[in-house]
């Protein structure tokens, strides 16, 4: 069965940094494009970043410039390095495939303070 734990969330000031990790466990994800979404209170689950097999990315124009997805196939873990964080960017952030969704991990709380 297939695990994802995501974790690296915390509290931080407008400006800050913060990077997510996500350990992907029970299959081989190597070959699978995967993805860093975040549901904020209220709002339905929003693809942030995608990272292909081959290393390509996408980003929402809400977090261009200032996220960096990434991934390292041989610890079965893709990263979202986030930089100048905004109060916008408060939610909970899951990591999953681009498609065919595993079941849905806990997910890491992300709280921007102004």
């Amino acid at each position: 069965q297939v695990q994802l734990v995501e974790s690296g969330g915390g509290l931080v000031q407008a400006g800050g940094s913060l990077r997510l990790s996500c350990v992907v466990s029970g299959r081989i994800f190597s070959n699978n494009a995967m993805g860093w979404y975040r549901q904020a209170p209220g709002k339905q689950r929003e693809l942030v970043a995608i990272i292909s097999s081959g290393g390509s990315t996408n980003y929402a124009e809400s977090v261009k410039g200032r996220f960096t997805i990434s991934r390292d196939n041989a610890k079965n873990t893709v990263y979202l390095q986030m930089n100048s964080l905004k109060p916008e960017d408060t939610a909970v952030y899951y990591c999953n495939q681009g498609s065919s969704w595993y079941p849905w991990g806990q997910g890491t709380q992300v709280t921007v303070s102004s």
